[in-house]
């Protein structure tokens, strides 16, 4: 964290940063070999096309890949997070947790807000 910025928290990554894609990357990190799209929209609560959004979104940057199966009945679409998918989720959720300690910790502090905020 910057000492210059100490609320500025640059590790938290926007791609992340959203409730939807949060749930996907948590699934997925839990699910190693994977998921299919219709158990992980029922895991994450979303519909078609607001987990397609999503996946579309991780994928570009590499967090996800998508793999279409066929066999006997209908195809599936096989979700799996990437090496450096995981690798970046888990540094998201290392500076989250930071966030939520430094929120804890201010909020039982009795140090004035003065001491640690930059002066207007």
């Amino acid at each position: 964290m910057d000492n210059d910025a100490p609320f500025a928290y640059s590790g938290l990554e926007r791609i992340f940063h959203e409730r939807g894609r949060l749930a996907v990357c948590t699934c997925l990190v839990a699910n190693t070999a994977g998921m299919r799209f219709t158990d992980l929209q029922d895991a994450c609560g979303l519909t078609d096309g607001n987990l397609n959004r999503h996946l579309h979104a991780l994928s570009e940057v590499g967090i996800v890949t998508l793999e279409r199966r066929r066999g006997n009945g209908r195809p599936a679409t096989i979700v799996r997070i990437t090496a450096s998918g995981r690798k970046r989720f888990l540094a998201y959720i290392d500076e989250l947790e930071a966030v939520v300690r430094a929120v804890h910790d201010r909020a039982h502090d009795d140090t004035p807000a003065s001491s640690w905020l930059p002066q207007i």
